[in-house]
């Protein structure tokens, strides 16, 4: 059963996974980061309903690369349109689980309007926080 870790605003949530009993919604493709994803509930956005069709579900693969499916051409042509990509960046929409992964989503691929209005880019913390001085 393969471990996947997602990385979000520096906390790690780990998840044993059970590809064959996932509930596949039709976003990405079956057993993908954003299929696992929805599944648990980590927030990675995907405004193309995982078609591969933008960079939202942009994710930053810390560990496990070999542990995904191969890099298809569209998803390599999408990526080349995504926003501070990386070598190690792949979109969770394509990127299908094989074994243990960590990932990172980016702050940057994150919508703050859906995730409760705290438009936060490059700053810790909520603003209700920073006015508290927390």
């Amino acid at each position: 059963m393969p471990k996947v870790t997602f990385i979000v605003d520096g906390e790690t949530r780990m998840l044993d996974v059970d590809l064959a009993s996932l509930t596949y919604s039709d976003h990405g493709l079956p057993g993908s980061l954003l299929d696992i994803a929805r599944s648990f509930d980590v927030p990675l956005e995907h405004a193309c309903g995982g078609n591969c069709a933008c960079t939202t579900c942009h994710v930053i693969v810390r560990e496990g690369a070999d542990n995904l499916s191969e890099m298809q051409d569209d998803e390599l042509d999408r990526l080349d349109t995504a926003w501070d990509v990386t070598p190690l960046s792949r979109l969770g929409c394509q990127a299908v689980v094989k074994g243990d992964v960590i990932c990172e989503i980016p702050m940057y691929t994150r919508n703050y309007v859906q995730e409760g209005g705290a438009i936060r880019l490059g700053k810790p913390g909520a603003p209700k926080e920073r006015e508290a001085g927390t």
